[in-house]
Formats: C-alpha cells, structure tokens, sequence
C-alpha cells in the first residue's frame, strides 16, 4: 500500500511527507519535535554518539544554524542556543559550578541574575561574593576563594553603563583557572566581543538586541573553546573524569570545547532551556541587521544622552559615551563604533516627576524591556530595582527621580522632541 491508495485519515497525516531538499537562501525552519532515521544503526550511532539530529530539545537544525551564527558574531568556537536570558545564565553557570562551589559577581547586574545567585543557587549550595568596585582588579582577587569555580560580570552594566574592563578582570581568572562568564547583551558583539579580550563565556538575552524586534524570548552561550584540561580540570571534574558506567570523559570526546559540550549536552537539554526553532529562526533574522541597528541606536543615544545633560530639570545622566561618566576612558578603550543605547538619567523632581514622565510619553513606550527598535523607558526604583534596598539602588545609581532609557531607530529629532514637551510638562509638576 502506498499513501495515495491509503484511506483518507492516513493520506490527511502522511501525505504531505517529503524527504526533497532545497537550497534555501534564508534559513529553513525545522518546526518539529523529532527527525526521522534512516535505518536502525542510524537511530543507535545518533544516541551513542550524539550526531545528526533526533530530538529538536537535543538539536535542531534551524537552532544549530543559528548558533553558528551568532558563535562568529561574538568571536567563540561555539556556542548553545536556549529559551531565554535567563536560561542562558542559568546554563552557564550550572556547566562549571555545583554544589559546595563558589562565585564571584559584579553587584552591577540584572535583578534577575541576582536573585538566581542570592535564591536558586544558594539553595543549591553554591555561594556568591558580590564586588562593588568592578574597576578595582584587586576587589576581584580578593573575593576570590579556593572554590570559587567562575567570575560573572556585564560587559556594560544595566542600569549605570558600569563598563567591565575584560581584560584585567579575565587575567585575574586565569590567575586561578577559572572562567570568566560576562553577559554581554547590552553592549553587543557590534561594540565589544569579550572573548577577543580574554573573556571564557559571553551570554547574551538573544530576545535584547541580536533579535531586535522584541517579539521573541531566547538566550545564547558561547564558549571560547580554549579549555585546557591540564590547567583547569582540578576545577572542573566533570568535565575531565570519566562519566557514568565508565563512559569517555567530555574533554577526551571535544577537546577545548568540553565546556560548551557539556552545556549542550547536560544542562541545558536536562533541565529543559530549548529553545522553539521559530523562536531561533527569527533571532537569527534579526542578527542579520545587528549591525545596522546597533550603529543607529547609539548614534541617537549619544545625541539624547547630550540633550538631556544640558537641561535644568535633569540632575544627572548615566551614560558611557559621556566624558562626565566615570568609566568613559574605559568605555573608550573597549566598545567599537558607539557607546550603546541604554541608559539612565535621573530627574530634579523625584519620583513625581518620574511619574509624570513615563505617563505622557507619546514616541517613547513603557515598558519593561531593551534592545527594541522602538525607544523604551521604565522607572527602575519601583520595577526592575524594587527588591533592593535604598542603599543599595544608591549604590547602582538608582533614585526616586532615576529613569532607564533603551532608545530606538526612530529619527532622533522626533524622540527629542518627545522628550522635550515631557519634560515641559515635568517641569510643571515640580514648580
């Protein structure tokens, strides 16, 4: 019997089966959860030795398509493509941390992020040391333990514009064979790769900038495929001992890219971060015009973050492109073509004020989100900083009156505008 002499529920489910391929220019969508095998020996050597794909939670062809991509994009020997952010956080501190192990991270990091280290892992047994003074290498050795087993930091710090200084920051995880993982979703691989400056693991919030559209979640780890088994594996042993049953260890099987397999292949298929591949298919769209995007946003942030300086009922702006930040010399010494497009700036008036202006905005949207080619605005002190406390939002450059800033690809001279009728309006409420 073939399908088109089958009766009619067979032919509706298997008609349209087709095993043709075609050179698409775009990349294909693979939106399925499983792939067919050849033959018997097919389905075994895919489960003995992981190739091919058979499972889209264990590897997907639009998924993989994408991580190549972005893997060249951030300067990596590979990467791992999941669900979200956070996922990717989550995915990369859990490839070389476990239980009894220990941290250390800037305080100048996204709240979620935080609270993963300060909730999640600590119930897991793994501690972290916050280091307040990022530009301060020896902060960063002090916290520094006999089981401290990673160094966490953003490249350019949401909400401040805190810049990292990678280099300094990575040679002192060298110093102790550990990896420094920096998320780098503000400032993109269109401004600074870490792992050209020595940096083990970038993560990103794919659904940030890479995408660009703000219509899907997704989150990316790339490795830099230098794990050097004879310097690190006293730290990580489970990337260097044998596995269950005697089973090949993940280095003698990959080599330098023993920790990005390990990701791929333990966490972040175990613990379900995949990602959808339409999810997949649209960040890497939109990676495409990264930068493009980048060049415009931070051309028009730099103009805003000017603008803003010069008004009376600004106190003061946080942003790196601006000689008056303390990291700017830094800023300079590391990000490419413009200084990013995320920042904040703090108003007179206090929180009235702030509540004034995220409530007549027109051109600018609030909402809680960055990275979009539309202009955003949120008032972290009651949203993203909210679980902190007053000294602690002091100390991030948090106030009342401090508002967050994600500009767009919109002409500049119609988000000024905006800007400028709102603070009008501000202005009135303080007087």
């Amino acid at each position: 019997m073939t399908v088109d002499t089958a009766r009619f529920a067979t032919r509706a489910v298997h008609a349209a089966r087709s095993r043709e391929t075609a050179a698409a220019r775009a990349t294909p969508i693979y939106l399925t959860a499983g792939f067919e095998f050849d033959d018997f020996d097919h389905a075994a050597d895919h489960f003995s030795t992981g190739t091919g794909f058979g499972y889209t939670r264990t590897g997907n062809p639009t998924v993989r398509a994408v991580e190549r991509q972005l893997a060249s994009l951030e300067s990596g020997a590979d990467a791992v493509l999941v669900a979200s952010g956070q996922a990717a956080v989550s995915t990369a501190l859990l490839s070389v941390v476990g239980a009894g192990d220990h941290i250390v991270s800037s305080t100048h990091i996204y709240e979620g992020t935080r609270g993963l280290f300060l909730d999640n892992l600590a119930r897991l047994d793994i501690e972290t040391t916050f280091v307040e003074d990022i530009a301060d290498p020896d902060a960063w050795r002090a916290a520094i333990r006999p089981n401290t087993r990673a160094l966490f930091a953003e490249s350019l710090a949401n909400a401040r514009n805190d810049v990292l200084d990678v280099a300094a920051v990575s040679a002192i995880a060298d110093e102790v064979a550990v990896p420094l993982i920096v998320d780098n979703t503000l400032a993109t691989p269109s401004l600074l790769r870490p792992i050209e400056h020595g940096a083990a693991v970038v993560v990103h919030s794919a659904s940030k900038f890479l995408a660009g559209h703000g219509s899907v979640l997704g989150g990316v780890i790339v490795d830099d495929g230098r794990f050097d088994a004879e310097r690190a594996g006293h730290n990580a042993p489970h990337l260097v001992l044998p596995g269950r049953g005697g089973a090949p260890s993940v280095f003698s099987r990959h080599g330098g890219r023993a920790r990005i397999a390990y990701a791929r292949e333990s966490v972040a298929p175990r613990f379900g971060a995949s990602p959808s591949p339409l999810n997949a298919f649209l960040i890497g769209q939109g990676a495409e015009t990264l930068s493009l995007r980048v060049e415009r946003q931070s051309r028009n942030a730099l103009e805003i973050a000017r603008w803003l300086e010069s008004q009376d009922a600004v106190e003061s702006v946080d942003y790196a492109g601006l000689p008056s930040h303390p990291h700017h010399e830094t800023a300079v010494r590391y990000l490419e073509g413009g200084f990013g497009s995320i920042f904040t700036f703090t108003l007179r008036g206090g929180l009235p004020a702030a509540r004034r202006f995220v409530e007549d905005v027109r051109v600018f949207t609030h909402m809680t989100h960055i990275g979009d080619v539309r202009s955003l605005v949120l008032h972290p002190g009651t949203t993203s900083h909210a679980q902190r406390t007053d000294a602690e939002r002091a100390v991030l450059g948090v106030g009342p009156g401090t508002l967050r800033l994600s500009i767009g690809i919109e002409d500049v001279t119609d988000l000024i505008a905006d800007l400028s009728r709102v603070l009008e309006s501000v202005r009135e409420t303080v007087a």
